[in-house]
This record gives structure tokens, C-alpha cells and sequence, in this order.
């Protein structure tokens, strides 16, 4: 099931604005992940996922931007999600412009 995106709250928003601030708008993933149409991505893959069955879904934004990254880095499965739990830029670029869990 596609999962659907939400509004953020002006609370998070004032928290997550401090963090964007921080980081270097300057490094390569972040210019990378600011490059990308990150809708080409949502309108080509969901038509895969049911609107209104089974479990809901992660991003699509996160799923492709974790492939690119695994692809970039030359890094398996098990190192990518470590590298985004860990690293607030690669949270950042792959994910949206709120932090995720993964």
C-alpha cells in the first residue's frame, strides 16, 4: 500500500529547520538529492502499489534514494541503512526534508 504524505507540524518544522541549517548545502549528496525530480520517481512506481491494501509502504523517495546511494557508495545492504541512521546529510538527501526512520 502506498503510503501517503503528511503535513508536518509547525513545531517539527521550527526543530527540523535548525538541523537543515547546519548542514553544508555544499556537499555532493545534498546537491545531488536537490538535482533530482523526485516526482519522476513517485509517478512511475506507483502504479505498483494498491491504494487501500496491505501494508503501508516507505517512501518511494527513500527506497530509490537508499539505491542510489548503495550504487554511489559501492556499499551492501546492511552498510546503506547503517550510513542513513547514522548520518544526518545522507538522511537528508535520500530522504525528504524531514528525518526518517528507516
Amino acid at each position: 500500500m502506498l503510503t501517503k504524505s503528511s503535513p508536518i507540524s509547525t513545531q517539527s518544522n521550527l526543530f527540523h529547520s535548525e538541523l537543515f541549517s547546519q548542514l553544508d548545502v555544499k556537499d555532493p549528496l545534498i546537491q545531488l538529492a536537490n538535482t533530482i525530480n523526485w516526482t519522476v520517481f513517485d509517478d512511475a512506481f506507483e502504479q505498483h502499489y494498491s491504494q487501500d491494501n496491505g501494508r503501508p509502504s516507505k517512501p518511494i523517495r527513500l527506497m530509490v534514494g537508499l539505491l542510489l546511494l548503495k550504487q554511489l557508495e559501492n556499499l551492501s545492504d546492511e552498510r546503506v541503512v547503517l550510513q542513513f541512521k547514522r548520518n544526518l546529510i545522507t538522511n537528508t538527501s535520500v530522504a525528504t526534508q524531514t528525518i526518517c526512520q528507516v
